[in-house]
């Protein structure tokens, strides 16, 4: 990272399963997998708006689960957050809806939540924003908040099967051009059109997987000569890139100054 001025970090659930929240689709503990209680006819119908239109339901039983502050960042969120510290962070496109970056202190212009966030709320059918706060206290009372204009189910502004990403995702199409490094971090590199975006990069930029398994164009044979896989437990893999780094100490600085 010596060399490498505008990092560009591509985040999936994998970072945040050291705090607690289940990833989607590890079989046994992953979150489809574990869907029952909440009566879905099939895994991803608890994220398709189809679905959500005919009953809102189990979803705000997951959600009220999933809604950030239940869960603490961990020394991956760090990393990145240090990675803007340090001025190398150009951006961080992330999958994960749990705000886990943000908590973590990462300003939230450095941040693209390609699926969406929790931070905000509007009505599904009309669009009119609606007061995330009271969103939450009503999901978490157990009620379906409704829109003040057409009384249609609000929900936070989670990217549901059937919705389009946030206007904010197509920033990659500036983004990852001035890229000088590429991390890959905890995803399985399997949901468009977030996926296709690891090969927005220019050709010549190094790519770095932090990984479980390899994903994506990391499983080609042979390798492309700039992409480099670390496959791992991702909080040890950080380790090991902190202590070589020799940045150790202004990781603990970090860590601690989000914790006072």
């Amino acid at each position: 990272m010596k060399y490498c001025k505008k990092i560009i970090v591509m985040a999936g659930a994998g970072i945040s399963t050291p705090s607690g929240i289940p990833d989607f689709r590890t079989p046994g503990s992953g979150l489809y997998d574990n869907l029952k209680k909440y009566n879905v006819p099939y895994a991803e119908a608890i994220f398709d708006i189809d679905y959500f239109t005919y009953n809102p339901r189990p979803f705000f039983a997951l959600a009220k689960e999933l809604y950030p502050g239940k869960y603490k960042p961990n020394i991956i969120h760090y990393f990145v957050r240090l990675l803007h510290e340090k001025g190398l962070l150009l951006r961080c496109y992330t999958q994960n809806i749990d705000g886990l970056e943000r908590m973590a202190g990462i300003p939230s212009e450095k941040v693209v939540e390609a699926h969406g966030t929790f931070s905000t709320a509007s009505c599904h059918l009309c669009y009119t924003s609606f007061p995330p706060k009271e969103a939450r206290d009503c999901i978490m009372n157990g009620k379906s908040p409704r829109c003040k204009v057409c009384y249609g189910v609000v929900k936070p502004d989670i990217v549901f099967f059937g919705e389009d990403l946030p206007k904010q995702f197509s920033s990659f199409s500036t983004d990852f051009p001035k890229a000088d490094l590429l991390i890959v971090m905890g995803t399985s590199l399997k949901i468009e059109p977030f996926a296709n975006i690891v090969n927005a990069v220019r050709p010549n930029v190094p790519r770095l997987l932090i990984n479980r398994d390899l994903v994506g164009p990391f499983k080609n044979e042979p390798l492309k000569s700039t992409d480099v896989a670390e496959l791992g437990e991702l909080c040890e893999v950080t380790r090991k890139f902190v202590s070589a780094l020799n940045w150790q100490t202004d990781m603990d600085e970090v860590i601690k100054s989000q914790k006072l």
